[in-house]
């Protein structure tokens, strides 16, 4: 006498279930992926801002973060000194954030 239970064919219900759970976990992994890919090639490489070419920084300093503001351009420096200028380039303003 065999007490093995049979092993018969899935009712059609769970091969459906079985097929979503499947295209679900293909489309999670590719999901995955194309996030990583994009982080990887997005990211910055740690280099200074770029600063408009119309904006010349004081001699020594390169821009640590720029922000463009109605009328204006805000530069905050590595020393820690933020720089406004007008959209013409020209130095409005300086200010010592490191006090």
């Amino acid at each position: 006498m065999d007490d093995t239970p049979d092993t018969g064919a899935l009712p059609p219900s769970l091969i459906f279930l079985k097929w979503l759970v499947i295209v679900l976990m293909v489309t999670m992994i590719g999901g995955v992926i194309t996030i990583v890919g994009l982080l990887v090639t997005r990211m910055p490489d740690g280099s200074s801002v770029g600063v408009p070419e119309a904006v010349v920084l004081p001699e020594g300093e390169r821009a640590a973060a720029v922000t463009v503001a109605v009328g204006m351009l805000l530069v905050v420096t590595e020393s820690q000194r933020l720089l406004v200028f007008d959209r013409m380039g020209t130095l409005i303003r300086e200010v010592d954030l490191a006090e």
